[in-house]
């Protein structure tokens, strides 16, 4: 059963600020891990930099499908 009225923006509100978090963890996850291997290399921030690129891509795919997944769940329940 879906909320309804006001509790709909809450629930849309919670959903999207998961998927924020969702990717903002992704990227500092894979951020900190390119500034342990600098660190450990002892390199200029060429891994930390990889890395931050690397969790923005990983996080919006995730995003993504997630989104995907919502929508197809939405779709299969209009119909039934």
């Amino acid at each position: 059963m879906k909320p309804t009225g006001t509790r709909i923006a809450l629930w849309e509100a919670y959903r999207y600020s998961g998927l924020g978090c969702t990717f903002a963890a992704a990227v500092l996850l894979f951020m900190a891990g390119g500034w342990l291997l600098d660190g450990w290399l002892r390199v200029t921030p060429v891994f930390m930099v990889i890395g931050a690129l690397f969790g923005a891509v990983l996080g919006s795919v995730s995003i993504y499908r997630r989104l995907l997944v919502e929508q197809d769940s939405d779709e299969s329940g209009d119909r039934q």
